[in-house]
């Protein structure tokens, strides 16, 4: 047995339910240190931008399971919709944070929403995610069927948008967004070139 089998294997093994728990554990220890002062003289900033950065990492995530399996054998299917799901939940609490938190004035909301073009894309993300949040169940799959496959490559948009929201959020040139974005625009040629490759054999 070679060590991705065995990889696999234990893997496969694992129970969701605890892995969910352990997903979530970051943002509720930044949530407390934004609380208690351990975020630095600017809390909310700081709890935005690390709810942020652990959505997009797990979308990030979400979508190398695909390329993972293809490329290396490595199979992490098991876990793609519990990636997608916490990477939502993360959405939704880096969004909270900015609503009630930051700005709290609805019209203001609005206003940053149409004039500032790093939180268009943002929102624009986020609701292309709400769809694929709401049919990850089984019932979806079965009631969907080769639709739910078509609506759930909106994920391909999403985390695009993400990583280009983070982008033209930073002050400068910063090389840590930068890097989000080649490398899901990375994973996403991946996904590109191989039915390509498999149509010219």
């Amino acid at each position: 047995m070679t060590l991705v089998d065995r990889f696999n294997a234990a893997a496969r093994s694992v129970p969701t339910a605890p892995v969910y728990a352990l997903a979530v554990l970051p943002g509720v220890w930044f949530f407390y240190l934004g609380l208690t002062g351990g975020l630095g003289v600017e809390p909310i900033k700081a709890l935005e931008h690390k709810l942020g950065e652990l959505a997009l990492q797990f979308l990030v995530a979400g979508l190398a399971v695909t390329p993972l399996r293809r490329q290396l054998g490595v199979n992490l299917l098991k876990f793609r919709r519990m990636l997608g799901l916490v990477a939502f939940f993360y959405v939704v609490a880096h969004l909270l944070v900015w609503l009630v938190l930051d700005v709290q004035l609805l019209g203001q909301i609005w206003a940053d929403i149409l004039k500032r073009p790093y939180i268009t894309v943002g929102m624009v993300g986020f609701l292309l995610l709400v769809p694929l949040a709401l049919t990850s169940n089984n019932w979806s799959v079965r009631k969907l069927g080769p639709t739910w496959r078509k609506l759930h490559k909106l994920t391909y948009g999403a985390v695009l948008l993400g990583a280009l929201h983070y982008v033209m959020l930073v002050k400068g040139f910063q090389i840590e967004p930068l890097m989000y974005l080649a490398t899901i625009l990375a994973l996403l040629a991946l996904r590109v070139r191989i039915p390509l490759r498999k149509a010219a054999a």
